[in-house]
């Protein structure tokens, strides 16, 4: 989820055992559960990697994202108090820090946290849950994507959300939620993919 394995990487059962100093038996019964919630992929060899996903899955993911994420922020915006836009803040400019640090895992890290700081005030824990399934299967290529990109600071759609949050804009909360996502979009396709 936060992109520490980029797109494509093998993975062994021996391996993950001993990276977590688990046995097999819960190796594979979490790689087993993994591969069901798309986060990593088997083929019919036995080989389980992190996805490295096609054109067409990273759209419908992102479709996905842009239904569920401007639901879960209209629902937490009753209970979005000055303190949690605060700490949503600090965690924006931890984003922009690491921009400019280069560090594509951080900002992945502090990105996911922004928005479940915001989207756990919901109350809604089916839709967090088939979102962060989401956010799973886009972990990889994410990284992909922020390790190629030249940004130096915290996306601009965050500021729009936290001003949307601060008035208690809820149209316009919903609108900034779904044009971050969908910019996100524009940086995981292809150029000519992205234009369309």
């Amino acid at each position: 989820m936060l992109g520490e394995l980029p797109p494509g990487r093998a993975l062994t059962l021996r391996g993950l055992a001993a990276e977590h100093r688990v046995s097999m038996t819960p190796a594979r019964e979490a790689v087993r559960r993994l591969v069901a919630e798309g986060a990593l992929t088997l083929s019919a060899s036995g080989r389980v990697a992190t996805p490295e996903l096609s054109v067409e899955r990273i759209e419908e993911l992102a479709a996905l994202r842009a239904l569920i994420e401007p639901e879960l922020a209209s629902r937490a915006l009753p209970r979005a108090h000055f303190a949690l836009i605060d700490r949503m803040a600090a965690i924006n400019t931890a984003i922009g820090e690491a921009a400019q640090n280069h560090d594509a895992v951080g900002y992945i890290r502090s990105n996911l946290d922004f928005h479940r700081a915001l989207y756990l005030r919901a109350q809604a824990p089916a839709m967090l849950a088939m979102l962060e399934t989401i956010w799973l299967q886009l972990g990889p290529t994410m990284r992909a994507v922020y390790q190629r990109m030249r940004r130096n600071e915290a996306p601009r759609h965050h500021r729009m959300i936290l001003a949307a949050l601060r008035a208690g804009d809820e149209p316009a909360l919903r609108l900034a939620i779904r044009t971050d996502v969908t910019q996100g979009l524009r940086h995981l396709l292809p150029p000519a993919e992205a234009g369309r």
